[in-house]
């Protein structure tokens, strides 16, 4: 498995690049915490990757994160858990402008974490007699129903750590791990935005989460979380 790409640091421009019209992506955050948003900004800029389903806990705040991306008009589909956090998601879906497919949040997690085990799909209780479970599979387990949830895999995976070594394994920020570890393990191009690149070997190796066999990209971030706020460090583009 992994990795094609010998020399792994890129430009945030030269990363995007390697997306494609109507690419499916994984990005990774819950809220802003744990947010690509170099990656995200990146997007925005270029015309050539549009049309995106994007996968993701929520699509970020009104142009912020990947609310940024519903305002440049990048986005054709968003699936995930908590949309109303963005009141211009909800205006997009009810003028027609964008798809959304609700998954409860637990389920995402684990979708994504058998997508990247490779396991085709699992069966739970969460929606179960609900229109979330219309046309899944239901089964009976010791008298109980369950549906049939399929696990979730992406072309791309876009993703947000802290630090990185040369090779690629990945060190996260306390909460801002969320999502992002699981969404590393699936999909076939992983881009990692860290806020710092080190030598290989000056890790502690109990300290690596993602190792570096799963990431094919990094990408030096361009903010920087300031009073609880996240803006873009002096000298960046």
């Amino acid at each position: 498995m992994k990795s094609t790409i010998r020399n792994k640091e890129m430009s945030p421009e030269d990363a995007i690049s390697l997306l494609a019209e109507s690419d499916t992506l994984l990005v990774g955050g819950f809220g802003l915490c744990g947010t690509p948003f170099t990656l995200i900004d990146a997007i925005a800029r270029q015309t050539k990757a549009t049309n995106l389903t994007v996968i993701s806990n929520n699509l970020g705040e009104s142009g912020k994160g990947l609310g940024k991306l519903l305002q440049t008009g990048h986005l054709k589909k968003a699936v995930g858990s908590y949309f109303t956090s963005n009141r211009d998601a909800v205006k997009a879906w009810k003028n027609g402008e964008l798809e959304i497919e609700l998954i409860p949040q637990g389920t995402l997690a684990e979708a994504i974490r058998a997508g990247g085990a490779g396991i085709a799909g699992f069966y739970i209780k969460t929606a179960v007699g609900t229109q979330l479970a219309e046309g899944k599979e239901e089964k009976v387990f010791n008298g109980e129903r369950y549906i049939l949830i399929e696990g979730i895999r992406a072309r791309v995976a876009l993703i947000r750590a802290w630090k990185a070594d040369t090779l690629g394994n990945l060190i996260y920020s306390k909460s801002a791990r969320n999502f992002n570890p699981m969404m590393a393990t699936a999909a076939d191009l992983v881009i990692a935005e860290v806020d710092e690149i080190v030598p290989a070997g000056e890790f502690n190796p109990e300290l690596v989460v993602t190792p570096h066999n799963y990431v094919d990209v990094l990408v030096t971030s361009r903010y920087e979380k300031l009073g609880g706020v996240y803006v873009e460090r002096n000298g960046s583009e």
